[in-house]
């Protein structure tokens, strides 16, 4: 045969492929989530996410000394709340001496070049589980809004250096931004869940945080999986209102609208691979059915193939790993 076009010349050897790779990952990529329990030396297995663990406030911080001394560069923060701390008002969502904010301030007092993210959201401080505050049945907006910011000021306060609204309420970025500025915090960043989708993904986490909703769902304020425009759409809305960093959640089923959302903004993108999507691929290689360690890179891969910027996942140390051989 006589061929103008012999692609596989580019897929010969490592080495060739390495050199023409479009897309790599690194120890930059990722931002390792880390749920957080009140006590001393607890170290509770999330059943639902082999592996992954709900520690106290002494061991995290340690665990997050393990993961700069790998490379890794910034985690995201969620608690578990005692149930006697729940109401439908999220007021020890700003508690100055809350588990976030000792979580925070510990973090940063041992490790101070790790940069710490915070959750901001109602749900785990709600005695109905839900992102925003309760009235007649209905999540309320305005009044959570306020709630939010309330939240924000004090995990800035904390020495938080991005909060990460993930509650999906309208005008949150801009509240929160306008706070900051009123307040100096003006070194604090705001990463925001833009475009984040009611899900059948989020179980084992809700089982980490035992925030699963009293009632109901969550799809008065998560978005419809049906749609894209309208997600390039919040995360836009989210730029303008002063959001530093736009996240997509869930990553894997929503590859299309990474990118999507990354054509869009010039802004960094983040994305979440959340809990479903680690569970899926530890139950399937348990089984037998799929090699772990190549499906970690291969999903990762195709998030930043799609446009992520950064990656939140609980595969973080688990690919740091893998990627220094």
């Amino acid at each position: 045969m006589i061929l103008h076009h012999r692609p596989r010349l580019l897929r010969q050897s490592p080495a060739i492929r390495s050199l023409v790779a479009e897309t790599s990952l690194s120890v930059n990529d990722f931002i390792a989530p880390l749920f957080v329990d009140e006590g001393e030396q607890v170290h509770t297995p999330i059943a639902s996410m082999p592996g992954y663990f709900r520690n106290s406030l002494d061991i995290t911080v340690k665990e997050v000394k393990e993961l700069y001394s790998m490379g890794i560069k910034c985690v995201l923060l969620f608690v578990k709340a005692k149930d006697e701390t729940k109401d439908n008002t999220g007021k020890e969502a700003w508690n100055k001496d809350g588990l976030m904010q000792r979580t925070v301030r510990a973090i940063k007092n041992t490790v101070p070049e790790m940069v710490v993210m915070t959750d901001v959201a109602l749900d785990p401080y709600s005695i109905y589980g839900h992102d925003g505050i309760v009235k007649d049945g209905e999540i309320v907006n305005d009044e959570t809004v306020e709630a939010l910011v309330k939240m924000s000021l004090s995990h800035a306060e904390a020495g938080a250096d991005f909060v990460a609204p993930s509650d999906m309420m309208d005008g949150r970025i801009g509240a929160i931004r306008k706070a900051f500025e009123e307040n100096n915090y003006t070194k604090t960043g705001i990463m925001a869940y833009s475009a984040k989708y009611a899900s059948c993904f989020y179980g084992p986490f809700r089982d980490a945080l035992d925030s699963a909703p009293g009632f109901g769902d969550k799809k008065t304020y998560q978005m419809n999986y049906a749609n894209r425009t309208e997600a390039v759409k919040e995360a836009l809305l989210d730029v303008e209102e002063g959001a530093d960093i736009v996240m997509v959640k869930p990553a894997l089923s929503y590859l299309d609208i990474i990118r999507e959302v990354k054509d869009a903004v010039r802004v960094p993108v983040s994305c979440y691979n959340i809990s479903g999507e680690y569970a899926m691929i530890k139950a399937a290689a348990e089984k037998g059915w799929i090699d772990e360690n190549k499906a970690i890179l291969e999903t990762l891969g195709s998030m930043k193939r799609a446009g992520a910027d950064l990656i939140a996942t609980y595969f973080a140390r688990d690919a740091v790993r893998l990627l220094q051989g």
